[in-house]
């Protein structure tokens, strides 16, 4: 096979590629926008229904106790901690802290909740991008007048692009929560005198269940939005240049 037919080759299977995209797209957001605006309105409707203290979770890390100084000398009660500190530093090069009640577990109220919410927002996402590409697809060359319609397109391509963006920080946020409550739980361990870092897990937790309710309910509303603008004007957006008005000029 030549070259020049080998590159022609190339270019017809793009052009079909991009036609079959464009029906897949179109297909999409007549058929699955509506049902995913119906299933995360159920979702939200069920995480409304939760109260935020239900979320509540004791973390399970001990309060210190005074020392007994009157057990065993205190010269052998040094010798002990010291031999242990050694044998750890051995293994870890770092002192390790073993709690009566095993590991500290993560919320699994919240976590539920975002093992629910992070195949939306994954999807989000990619239905956005194909929104996006799909419009960029239908929008014709550039040329002089009669581009109300290219105006539209560009509109939902700017929409579907911020949308994307914003699916993309819910992912983030999620990131962020067991990252940040890990931090806390942190200084839950080092001072567990201290009674306002356990408070503010509690305080911690309840605001995530609300970050995952507004997230869950934007979701919906940018699956009904970018549904309601596209069907509104999808003659433009699928032919944004009339005939009729392009032989005019």
């Amino acid at each position: 096979m030549s070259k020049a037919s080998k590159q022609s080759n190339d270019s017809k299977k793009v052009t079909e590629f991009i036609e079959e995209f464009k029906k897949e797209s179109e297909q999409l957001v007549r058929e699955t926008f509506p049902k995913k605006v119906l299933e995360i309105d159920a979702l939200y409707k069920e995480v409304k229904a939760e109260k935020t203290t239900a979320c509540e979770q004791v973390v399970d890390i001990p309060y210190p106790v005074p020392l007994d100084t009157t057990s065993e000398p205190s010269a052998k009660k040094r010798k002990t901690e010291v031999d242990v500190n050694n044998h750890n530093a051995d293994i870890t090069g770092t002192r390790v802290l073993v709690f009566p009640g095993g590991p500290v577990q993560v919320n699994k109220f919240v976590r539920d909740y975002c093992e629910k919410a992070k195949p939306l927002m994954q999807g989000l996402m990619e239905h956005a991008n194909m929104v996006r590409m799909w419009i960029n697809f239908l929008i014709p060359k550039i040329e002089d007048g009669n581009n109300f319609g290219v105006a539209i397109q560009e509109d939902v391509v700017s929409e579907a692009r911020q949308v994307e963006s914003e699916a993309s920080a819910y992912l983030d946020q999620i990131s962020r929560y067991y990252l940040q409550r890990a931090r806390i739980i942190t200084k839950i361990a080092k001072y567990p005198h201290i009674d306002d870092y356990r408070q503010s897990i509690k305080e911690f937790d309840q605001r995530q269940v609300v970050n995952l309710q507004n997230a869950i309910l934007e979701m919906r509303n940018h699956y009904a939005s970018l549904h309601d603008i596209i069907m509104k004007n999808i003659d433009k957006i699928k032919v944004p240049r009339s005939q009729r008005a392009h032989n005019m000029y």
